[in-house]
């Protein structure tokens, strides 16, 4: 990325802008639409079914049911209604410090917003999140996957008590708000077996991780294995490289149930031929680059580097990824894990001034999350842990750290100063 003067920033976190910023093929597509036609989805196009056919193929089959729409949180809601249209049921189970939208009702699914909003609502219920590093069943434990998916067992049987009935499982195929996670594998089925048993569906969420971020698998509820399948799944961010496009992939049967109302699902612009052009040019992109394997390689490499400094910097507690979605957990402490959240504020923003951008992630901001456009390379992956190695190493000093505050806006207070003031600065300023 550039900024109005012309420097170079590199972009470490943008996962919308999925295979790389103004992606020259993208914007071809999005041009040559826009020249023939665009309008609302009353009108019969092409590309809608050519699209919606592509991303079949990459889906498992009785995912065969496409609703397009224009963002993640419009995703989400529509799964929401389709699943208490499928089922009957209100309720919905979510995972901690989850995030899935900004709409009202997916507000009141997110408890990383509504803690600090009006609260808990009566039909939310919230399931510890499968966090085998600071979670409450860690890498230690003999079987954290059944652990885990007891204690959505146990928010079932709880809810029946009170007369309460499940709609949903509603998941984030990988925890990113709540801070990078990778689920164990099995996790999803386990908890699926409940659910199902319950009445309800199981939601993956696939809005910060589809589209072959995780390298092995074009989604990312793929790693759980090949034995599971969501009832639903939605899509935004990437799958329209910065352009306004979301989906919703369901069964038959679902589809079926919410149709059955007689209610008819209209969306204005959701899959209107410029969206389902760029839609297509991206999964394009994606084959033609061979990105999926390109952010197995290069992720690969990532982890590898900084577990290489995990050894050097008691600071990186962990390491953990999957492709390119990996997350570093910053630590007080080896023994209590104890967030890092003041070091990596600063660390971030010392990573700006070299020209780097990265975000925090996690209940305590303390998980560098790395998310980078998928045509991150291994010079920039190398590039960026350098640079961290070269500042973690350098933390120390007083040149970095003065009462916690960033040497170089000092600097700029400091050289100001002196300006104004028209004044040498003596040894011991020099010397600061």
């Amino acid at each position: 990325m550039y900024d109005e003067n012309g420097r170079q920033y590199l972009d470490c976190i943008n996962n919308v802008a999925h295979v790389g910023h103004c992606h020259p093929d993208i914007v071809k597509a999005a041009h040559e639409q826009n020249q023939l036609l665009n309008t609302n989805s009353r009108y019969l196009h092409d590309n809608l079914v050519d699209y919606a056919e592509r991303l079949s193929k990459t889906l498992p089959e009785k995912l065969c049911t496409f609703y397009f729409l224009n963002s993640g949180s419009e995703a989400n809601d529509l799964a929401l209604r389709l699943a208490r249209q499928y089922t009957k049921h209100e309720d919905v189970i979510v995972l901690d410090h989850a995030y899935h939208g900004h709409l009202t009702s997916l507000i009141d699914i997110s408890p990383y917003k509504f803690r600090n909003l009006e609260g808990q609502k009566e039909w939310v219920h919230v399931a510890p999140v499968p966090d085998t590093y600071r979670g409450l069943y860690r890498e230690d434990h003999e079987d954290s996957v059944t652990a885990y998916a007891n204690e959505v067992k146990n928010i079932i049987e709880q809810a029946h008590k009170r007369g309460r009935k499940i709609a949903a499982f509603f998941v984030e195929s990988l925890p990113s708000v709540g801070g990078q996670i990778i689920p164990p594998a099995g996790y999803f089925q386990k908890v699926a077996e409940h659910v199902h048993k319950a009445g309800g569906v199981f939601i993956a969420d696939e809005i910060q991780v589809g589209f072959g971020r995780v390298g092995k698998h074009f989604w990312a509820f793929q790693l759980q294995g090949e034995d599971f399948i969501p009832d639903i799944v939605t899509m935004g961010k990437p799958i329209g490289n910065g352009h306004p496009i979301a989906c919703v992939a369901t069964t038959k049967e679902i589809a079926e149930a919410f149709g059955a109302t007689g209610v008819e699902y209209f969306n204005t612009f959701g899959g209107n031929p410029v969206s389902c052009a760029i839609g297509l040019a991206v999964l394009d992109v994606i084959e033609k680059e061979h990105l999926q394997a390109h952010a197995t390689e290069v992720g690969n490499f990532l982890m590898k580097l900084f577990k290489e400094q995990k050894i050097k910097h008691p600071i990186i507690g962990d390491v953990r990824g999957s492709g390119l979605f990996i997350g570093v957990d910053l630590i007080k402490d080896q023994a209590e894990r104890t967030p890092a959240t003041a070091e990596a504020e600063r660390l971030v923003t010392r990573l700006k001034e070299e020209y780097i951008l990265l975000s925090t992630d996690g209940p305590g901001r303390n998980v560098l999350k790395f998310k980078p456009p998928m045509c991150f390379s291994m010079e920039d992956a190398k590039f960026v842990v350098d640079t961290i190695d070269k500042l973690l190493t350098g933390s120390t000093d007083q040149n970095y750290l003065i009462e916690g505050c960033c040497w170089p806006a000092l600097k700029s207070v400091l050289s100001l100063f002196f300006r104004s003031a028209k004044t040498k600065p003596r040894w011991w300023m020099l010397n600061i």
